[in-house]
């Protein structure tokens, strides 16, 4: 991660990360234009961690998003949309998941209410970027947890013991050697 870019607020669950990254796979997937992920701040956060905003060309792709949206998440984390808003018209679609809120607009209505605008306070970014700062953060988490696994194993190893001889002994077998060289070297100049 680039150390100016801004760290991830450590109160938001990774869970909601995979969420709105999947949803935003989503978006993606069903061609939705200009997709943005916004970070509220703190401060807005009772309202919601994240918003993420893409445009749709007509209705029924606007639709199509939303649809895809909701069974993906419901179908691969068993998680459901606590409202739907503006599915019928098609213009405007909410879906608010509390901890993440999906805006799929038209781009006419997105370009007039300029949500991005209202939220000035938030942090915007593109799914690719969010995908690394996930990506990120789950390697710290990852690193940190092989930290202390490894940790706990020095802790629970016990360490390994060599025999080593004594000193005095050392020394004899030194002695010893020295000795039996010298009493060759002397047996082969007296031949």
């Amino acid at each position: 991660m680039n150390p100016t870019q801004a760290q991830p607020h450590p109160r938001i669950q990774p869970q909601t990360r995979i969420l709105v990254q999947a949803a935003a796979a989503v978006c993606e997937d069903k061609k939705g234009q200009d997709t943005r992920i916004l970070e509220l701040d703190p401060a807005d956060s009772g309202l919601s961690d994240f918003f993420l905003v893409t445009s749709a060309s007509n209705d029924r792709q606007a639709v199509a998003i939303a649809d895809e949206i909701e069974l993906r998440l419901k179908r691969d984390f068993g998680v459901y949309a606590h409202s739907v808003e503006g599915r019928r018209q098609g213009e405007w679609i909410l879906l608010d998941y509390v901890d993440f809120v999906v805006h799929v607009f038209l781009a006419q209505r997105r370009a007039f209410y300029d949500i991005e605008r209202l939220r000035k306070s938030a942090r915007p970014m593109t799914p690719a970027e969010f995908d690394e700062e996930l990506k990120a953060a789950l390697k710290e988490k990852t690193r940190a947890a092989r930290n202390r696994a490894d940790g706990i194993a020095a802790k629970a190893t016990p360490k390994k013991t060599t025999k080593k001889a004594p000193a005095k002994t050392k020394q004899a077998a030194v002695k010893k050697t020295a000795v039996k060289k010298a009493a060759s070297g002397k047996a082969k100049a007296k031949k």
